[in-house]
C-alpha cells in the first residue's frame, strides 16, 4: 500500500533520503556528517514548505510497517522549497549554499526515491515511481523528471524500461546525473 507521508514519518524518511540523495544531502544541509545531515533532513521532512516535507512524499507500506518513500514536486516550486535550506545553511555556517537546479520549470520532479534494504527486489519502487506518475497526473502535469547517476546503469535502465529517455546531464554536489523524462497522459 502507498500512503501520503506524515510529519511522524521523518525518523523512517531522513535515513532512505540520505541514502538516495548522498552528498546532495551534505549540500542541503551544511553538515560534513551523515547522522548531522540525517537529523536536520529529520527536521525538514517534518515541516511544510521545504524540498524534503511530507507533504511532497508518499511512503510504502507493508503492513503497519514503513518500507519505502519517494519525494517529489513540481519544477517551478524548487526555488521557494530551496530557500528554507538556503537561509538554514546561511545561518549555520555564513555561507549560502549554491543549490543546482535539477528540475526544469515545467516538469514534475522525483526528487528521491528509495526502499529498505532488506525489502528491495519486491517491486516497492515500481509501486513508488508509479505513485509518482500518477500524482503528476492527478495535478494536471504532462512531464515527469527524474535525475539517475551516471554511474548507476542498474537504475537507468530501470527507467529505461518505464519509458524514460536522458535529455541532458546535470552536475548536483560534484557528481554527474543523467536528466530523464517521459510524457504521462492527463485526461481532458
Amino acid at each position: 500500500m502507498i500512503r501520503k507521508a506524515e510529519p511522524k514519518d521523518a525518523v523512517f524518511a531522513a535515513p532512505l533520503i540520505y541514502q538516495a540523495i548522498g552528498e546532495i544531502a551534505h549540500t542541503l544541509t551544511g553538515a560534513t556528517e551523515a547522522d548531522e545531515a540525517i537529523a536536520a533532513m529529520a527536521q525538514f521532512f517534518a515541516q511544510k514548505q521545504n524540498r524534503l516535507s511530507y507533504e511532497n512524499a508518499v511512503i510504502a507500506m507493508e503492513g503497519d510497517v514503513p518500507v519505502g518513500l519517494a519525494v517529489f514536486y513540481h519544477g517551478s516550486q524548487t526555488e521557494a522549497l530551496d530557500r528554507p535550506f538556503v537561509e538554514y545553511v546561511k545561518k549555520r555556517t555564513g555561507v549560502a549554499p549554491a543549490l543546482v537546479k535539477e528540475a526544469r520549470d515545467d516538469e514534475f520532479y522525483l526528487d528521491s526515491i528509495a526502499v529498505r534494504s532488506d525489502k528491495r527486489g519486491k517491486g516497492i519502487g515500481k509501486k513508488l515511481l508509479a505513485a509518482f506518475e500518477q500524482e503528476a497526473i492527478r495535478r494536471g502535469h504532462d512531464r515527469v523528471a527524474l535525475l539517475v547517476d551516471e554511474d548507476n546503469p542498474r537504475a537507468r535502465q530501470l527507467y529505461e524500461a518505464w519509458g524514460y529517455r536522458q535529455d541532458g546531464m546535470v552536475t548536483v554536489s560534484g557528481h554527474r546525473f543523467r536528466h530523464m523524462v517521459k510524457s504521462v497522459f492527463v485526461p481532458v
